[in-house]
């Protein structure tokens, strides 16, 4: 499920779609019947839903009616955290999280803040990672919900979020825990669910399913309001005509993953393997992260423009990027929460692997880094 021609390192923006899931979605195209439907088709259509449901539910380690299909990752953060603080509201209008978490959450709790609520954005130190002690020490009375990320989408840094479950409902049981698992889910080799929290979001473009399908994992006994209404699809949670379509190449690439045992370690293999080979053929290059989690990693060029090198590395057909594909070429707000130096910042670039990753693409990548470096000017005197 390569893409053609290119040398692709950037799988953290997104992924080629599985065949698996290709087939299972035109498969569902074609039975096109409306799950909500009372007759033949109808019924087939949420049959099909159900067995799906159940697949992406076991790879989580919930049971199917705690999990809820949303259009991606992002909706399901919004969902959380804004309806997880109306859940709360009599606890308070209080919300902690980090400075490095995902667009999705940090602009819906800048939202949140025009509205009233207070936020506590938790620091990273200078290797991006937050602990659990910080974020006990962080929360107030008023707390009514803490939301951190499983896998931090630019560094790769795995953040201990059970340990701050634990810590967080030792505290305070009333607080809920929003994670943001979208880079972590089948990116680790245990269920999500097994985390603790209390509503996790994924997405399906992540792990080879196609763009347009999202869930949103909420333990029993949470209860949110839609965020959408409508006709009452999703056990009335999210209205809207199930995408019977998207729903099923999802679960299709959730069992293409899972069918594979090996692709976590090969994975981690190949970004260690390209690191010592971007230390030796570049001096000048730093390892910002090496990332606990398999597929990222951030590395810098001081005194090089990141997106000079992107550009110059995408004409010569290698892809990666200068950070999260939703900064749009800004200036990364992970790599400045870490305090780094602003040549480091200035220089940053994120590699993400796959288990298609190999390590002839790997020496392809460090010729064409090399190559790029060389015929480029230091912007430092």
């Amino acid at each position: 499920m390569k893409p053609e021609q290119l040398i692709y390192f950037d799988y953290a923006a997104t992924t080629p779609v599985h065949p698996e899931a290709v087939d299972a979605m035109v498969g569902a195209l074609g039975a096109f019947g409306n799950p909500s439907s009372r007759y033949e088709y109808g019924r087939q259509a949420a049959q099909r839903v159900k067995e799906d449901r159940e697949t992406v539910a076991r790879a989580l380690g919930c049971v199917p009616a705690e999990l809820c299909f949303t259009s991606c990752g992002t909706e399901s953060d919004n969902w959380a955290i804004r309806r997880g603080v109306e859940a709360n509201r009599r606890k308070g209008k209080h919300i902690v999280t980090t400075a490095i978490e995902h667009a999705a959450v940090l602009e819906t709790c800048k939202d949140l803040e025009r509205q009233g609520y207070e936020v506590t954005y938790l620091k990273p130190d200078k290797t991006g990672r937050i602990t659990a002690e910080q974020v006990v020490s962080a929360l107030r009375p008023d707390t009514a919900l803490v939301s951190m990320m499983l896998v931090n989408n630019e560094t790769g840094a795995l953040l201990p979020v059970a340990e701050s479950v634990k810590a967080v409902k030792a505290a305070d049981p009333a607080v809920l825990f929003h994670c943001d698992a979208v880079q972590g889910f089948l990116k680790v080799d245990y269920p999500l669910a097994r985390l603790g929290a209390d509503l996790i979001a994924v997405s399906g473009h992540k792990i080879g399913a196609p763009k347009g399908i999202g869930a949103l994992y909420i333990k029993k006994g949470v209860r949110l309001r839609p965020l959408i209404t409508g006709g009452g699809q999703e056990d009335g949670l999210r209205s809207g005509t199930e995408a019977t379509a998207q729903i099923a190449a999802f679960a299709a690439a959730v069992r293409a993953d899972m069918a594979d045992s090996g692709r976590l370690e090969h994975t981690a293999a190949i970004k260690e393997y390209t690191l010592n080979k971007l230390r030796e053929a570049l001096p000048k290059l730093e390892v910002i992260s090496p990332g606990e989690a398999p597929h990222i990693c951030a590395v810098t060029l001081p005194g090089y423009k990141s997106e000079v090198v992107v550009r110059v590395l995408g004409d010569r057909g290698v892809c990666v990027s200068s950070g999260s594909a939703c900064h749009r070429g800004r200036p990364s707000h992970v790599f400045a929460a870490m305090g780094l130096p602003k040549p480091w910042l200035d220089g940053a670039l994120r590699l993400s692997f796959s288990p298609e990753s190999t390590r002839e693409e790997a020496d392809n990548l460090v010729e064409a880094l090399k190559g790029a470096v060389d015929s480029l000017f230091t912007t430092l005197s």
